[in-house]
């Protein structure tokens, strides 16, 4: 991995970080469990991949260089953790 793929990376992670830290809802809900008498301990597990794209397939988008048929699915435990972020799946 290059220098400066790693330099973005440590960008990514340090923006990613930012944007958790100044959430004005994270930190309401997280003052409200510790008003509850609880510690609160938050792990955020990210995972981001890197595909060295071919020269000529730089310049094309995406959906006129790869067609494929992509199938989503979605549990109840998945359901649950959407609705608490307030994302709602249409269906």
């Amino acid at each position: 991995m290059d220098d400066k793929l790693k330099q973005l990376m440590k960008e990514l992670g340090g923006a990613i970080n930012e944007s958790l830290s100044e959430s004005d809802q994270i930190a309401e809900v997280i003052s409200k469990i510790k008003a509850g008498g609880y510690d609160v301990f938050l792990v955020l597990e990210a995972t981001i991949g890197f595909n060295r794209r071919d020269d000529d397939e730089g310049a094309k988008p995406a959906s006129a260089s790869r067609k494929t048929d992509v199938e989503f699915k979605v549990n109840a435990q998945d359901q649950k953790f959407l609705k608490s972020l307030k994302i709602s799946l249409d269906r």
